[in-house]
């Protein structure tokens, strides 16, 4: 079926005016410098539109409801554009136009082509395969059909960006967003995932509802090079994972998880940066398997579980030809850095495991501000491969296991600010109080600069403005600026 059926908020109004695009439509898609630009009002007239586009070309299709006819979706192959002229196909306005039927858009074998300001409704997952490069998911709503078991967008084309987006209520088994690769132990490189709003998954299980899966399992030692950042995760409780990492060497910075279930997990994988997001308000922290990771300047208030959990292992390493059972195995933590965080009124602050028998080695845990008035601020069952100093310890919660020398009790002197963070107050002893020099962090929390002895603790005191606060709604998602 072809036609299109107008939602009720949106008029044809828009349609006439759309062959002068305003700035905001412009800045939507990323390009203004187009050249070939067309309105398309019906799944026939974008079709044709696809098939001629060329790089710069901008495809406006105009506000309505488009139910993509099973077996025949919306073919995008063989088409590429440039990276500063991407081929754009957008809504006439951000979630005016809604894709309804078993799939929408197909790619295959393109490059740059920037689709932005839909409404995806289908019934299967929106695949992106690894012969694309640079495609980029910008300002759309996701919510598929809620079926058992349905991934809604897997991402496995290289130099890909997913941004501005919002995936939203979701109930059944199935992840939003999955990032892989080709093969079966491959990954895609340099996916930038920003500014996205992952809110309302309500899957009762435990497992397999995470917003975000960085690979799985047989992909753990692909490198990805992934950046998540800026994103906000509100009542995600389909899985204890919001972020689940499952590859290596990828960046996790300055998003925020707030009221849900999930917490940031590196499950699999070697050499991931965990630094600068915030975990309030929820029911897991942060939980490490793997080596070579660094924990830092992470701000966690208010978890009912542990802030940070230092795993244990079933498997001393990872391995390329491993048989696959072993690979599903927690790999023990070895050079793990966990430096400058500040964890507070969370039921643990930093603790280990010791139902599996392989222990950490190597590993630091260093100048990290800890503060509760109940529970236990350390409780790690494995110390003979961990070095301690520096850490700062508060409240009335039982310092626990930590060593005698790991720590100083004092009280940080810290004020929560507008947005509710605490931060040091002046004279705080953890000014200029770390036990160590951090060559490789050169901002803190707040994205202010640390002097070269760094203050205890994810906040650097600073009079400078804030770079990087609690992400809200208004700060992500479809029309967020």
């Amino acid at each position: 079926m072809d036609r299109r059926t107008f939602l009720a908020t949106a008029g044809l109004a828009g349609v006439t005016a759309a062959a002068g695009l305003t700035a905001t439509q412009t800045a939507m898609a990323g390009t203004g410098n187009g050249t070939r630009a067309e309105v398309v009002r019906t799944l026939t007239e974008l079709r044709v539109a696809i098939s001629r586009a060329v790089p710069g070309s901008v495809i406006t299709v105009a506000n309505g409801t488009y139910a993509v006819p099973a077996g025949a979706p919306l073919a995008i192959t063989g088409k590429r554009g440039q990276p500063d002229r991407p081929i754009v196909i957008r809504a006439e306005s951000v979630g005016g136009v809604v894709l309804t039927g078993e799939q929408s858009f197909v790619l295959t074998g393109s490059s740059d082509v920037t689709l932005s300001g839909f409404a995806f409704r289908q019934s299967t997952t929106l695949d992106i395969p690894p012969d694309c490069r640079r495609i980029r998911l910008t300002r759309n709503d996701f919510q598929l059909a809620d079926l058992d078991g349905l991934h809604w967008v897997m991402m496995r084309a290289d130099d890909s960006t997913i941004d501005h987006n919002e995936f939203h209520d979701k109930s059944k088994l199935g992840i939003y967003l999955g990032i892989e690769g080709a093969g079966s132990d491959q990954m895609a490189r340099g996916v930038h995932i920003t500014r996205n709003y992952f809110r309302d998954h309500t899957f009762p299980g435990d497992n397999g509802g995470e917003p975000i899966r960085l690979g799985v399992s047989p992909r753990a030692l692909s490198t990805a090079g992934a950046v998540v950042e800026l994103n906000l995760f509100e009542r995600c409780n389909g899985d204890p994972e919001a972020i689940s990492v499952k590859s290596s060497g990828n960046t996790l910075r300055h998003n925020t998880v707030r009221d849900s279930l999930g917490g940031i997990v590196l499950r699999h994988g070697n050499g991931t940066r965990v630094d600068g997001n915030f975990l309030l308000s929820g029911q897991n922290g942060i939980r490490i398997y793997g080596n070579d990771h660094l924990i830092v300047n992470n701000y966690l208030d208010r978890i009912s579980g542990a802030g940070v959990v230092l795993g244990s292992g079933n498997v001393r390493d990872h391995y390329p030809g491993e048989p696959s059972k072993s690979r599903t195995g927690n790999d023990a933590p070895d050079r793990v850095r966990i430096a400058l965080n500040t964890v507070l009124d969370c039921e643990s602050g930093i603790i280990g495991e010791s139902h599996r028998t392989l222990p950490p080695l190597e590993c630091a845990v260093t100048d990290n501000l800890l503060m509760a008035d109940s529970g236990q601020l350390v409780n790690m069952p494995f110390q003979d491969g961990i070095s301690w100093s520096g850490n700062i310890h508060w409240g009335q919660g039982a310092d626990g296991n930590a060593p005698a020398a790991a720590f100083t009790r004092v009280d940080p002197r810290l004020a929560a600010g507008p947005d509710g963070v605490r931060r040091l107050g002046p004279g705080s002893p953890a000014i200029d109080a770390a036990s160590r020099t951090y060559a490789e962090v050169d901002v803190d929390l707040d994205g202010q600069h640390r002097t070269r002895r760094a203050d205890v603790g994810a906040d650097e005191y600073s009079r400078s403005a804030v770079k990087f606060r609690p992400l809200t709604a208004a700060d992500v998602g479809p029309h967020a600026r």
